[in-house]
């Protein structure tokens, strides 16, 4: 059963992009009685959304000064002010007509539920699947979703004795105006996604907005290693909330933090250590152990014990696309993280390796790869595919030896050959792009499945010539 919303009942309501979460919300709302009007600006997705039943309406049509639509909703991947807004955001803000994305509708349909939000720049569909595997491991009702997998709206509706786990993207919290998340969780900011915000400023104030309209007894949990973090973190408590801290390179008061190798919870007693990280291989890495540390520091906020929180933790098989194993041979692992679309998620994952084949490009995103350098000494030879092999090349030849393959089977091959004449054991051929995948595929997850076919083909054919 999935959630229906009421409140728009016998008023029309324009929904603009149908994506997943836009085709959510035209369901939720038809089915809780409302007049919905659709509309994409692709020709294919409003032929399918007719096929479908649902009724188009292009925005420039509509009447906006005179029987205006009571609500605009938009899928978060449609521009609300940058770069340029689209025409329907513009004309339901000049008209005033509330502009809402499908977290903010979920919100209303179901206020009495609990809300944990994630946001980052990094990590954060990794630490809202693990929180979400944790809390359902002890609870009953838990749902997880958002920008992770299945749409707001989609999710099961929740009383008070039900958790949304919501992965919550910065285009999503633009469109979110009354959600009062219970926890909220922000990991890390770096540079991504610039030109839908105007700039870094614009960007750190739409992760800021998860920190909005917060219960009195609710927790703002902040990965405090970057600066615009540690800043965010400060100026909460100055203003009087309830912060708890995360850290992976040294102690906090009061929060979670990893010393030694170690998950240390400093939240409320003497500091106690309550895991070894080695012992969690399915999130390798210091940027998995900010994961953990939020999703520690989120289900002791809902009520769970450390041993709990820890049985959770290791029992968790790790995310698709991320830093995920998808194949070892003869002590090669070949690693698949995919998600890793810019260059600081890519420094992490060069991070967790020692001796690294590394597959990178595709289509380019702001801010270069300087961020890379300290991690370089651990890539053996770097394979680069897509619109920015070229640029990659010029920005990482003094640094390493360098190959454009052009094609990730290509890239796959080549580097697969590499690694096995050298036969080092616990070495790893990853996929770790530093760039999104829209030069050659629809989407992140379709490029990690393609790596995943390429090593399966490449070690078939290898064994294939062997016998």
């Amino acid at each position: 059963m999935s959630v229906v919303v009421t409140m728009y009942k016998d008023n029309t309501v324009a929904v603009v992009g149908l994506g997943k979460s836009g085709l959510s919300a035209a369901r939720a709302l038809t089915q809780g009685g409302a007049d919905v009007l659709v509309w994409d600006d692709r020709p294919a997705a409003r032929d399918d959304a007719q096929k479908a039943g649902y009724r188009l309406g292009a925005p420039d049509a509509y009447d906006w000064s005179g029987n205006a639509p009571a609500a605009l909703v938009l899928s978060p991947g449609i521009p609300l002010t940058h770069p340029t807004p689209h025409p329907a955001a513009t004309a339901a803000s000049s008209h005033g007509i509330p502009i809402l994305g499908d977290v903010e509708l979920l919100y209303r349909a179901c206020p009495r539920a609990r809300y944990i939000g994630i946001t980052g720049t990094n990590g954060k569909s990794t630490t809202t699947a693990l929180i979400g595997h944790i809390l359902s491991r002890t609870k009953d009702h838990v749902e997880i979703g958002g920008n992770l997998g299945t749409p707001a709206l989609d999710l099961a509706p929740l009383e008070a004795d039900g958790t949304y786990v919501l992965e919550m993207s910065s285009y999503q919290l633009d469109l979110t105006h009354s959600v009062a998340f219970d926890s909220a969780i922000l990991l890390n900011v770096t540079a991504d996604h610039l030109d839908r915000h105007g700039g870094m400023a614009g960007y750190i104030a739409a992760k800021k907005r998860i920190f909005r309209n917060r219960p009195v007894d609710a927790a703002a949990i902040v990965g405090v290693d970057d600066a615009h973090c540690e800043a965010v973190a400060d100026a909460l408590e100055a203003d009087g909330h309830k912060v708890i801290r995360l850290s992976v390179m040294h102690p906090v008061d009061g929060g979670v933090y990893v010393a030694d190798g170690k998950l240390i919870d400093a939240m409320s007693d003497e500091p106690t250590p309550v895991l070894d990280l080695k012992d969690a291989p399915s999130l390798p890495g210091l940027h998995n152990a900010q994961n953990i540390a939020a999703a520690y520091a989120a289900a002791r906020r809902e009520g769970l014990t450390p041993e709990e929180i820890r049985a959770g933790i290791l029992s968790f098989p790790g995310l698709a696309h991320r830093l995920e194993t998808v194949a070892v041979e003869d002590g090669i692992r070949f690693v698949n993280d995919s998600k890793a679309t810019n260059a600081e998620a890519t420094a992490r994952a060069l991070a967790s390796f020692e001796r690294i084949y590394w597959i990178a490009g595709g289509r380019e995103k702001e801010g270069g790869y300087d961020v890379l350098r300290p991690y370089l000494p651990a890539v053996r030879k770097v394979f680069l595919i897509g619109e920015a092999a070229e640029n990659m090349a010029a920005a990482l030849s003094k640094s390493l030896e360098v190959e454009i393959c052009g094609t990730l089977d290509r890239a796959v091959e080549q580097a697969t050959a590499l690694a096995m004449a050298e036969g080092v054991r616990g070495s790893a051929v990853l996929l770790s792009p530093a760039c999104a995948s829209f030069d050659q595929f629809p989407n992140f997850e379709v490029r990690g499945t393609a790596f995943s076919e390429a090593v399966a083909a490449t070690l078939r054919l290898r064994k294939e010539r062997r016998s």
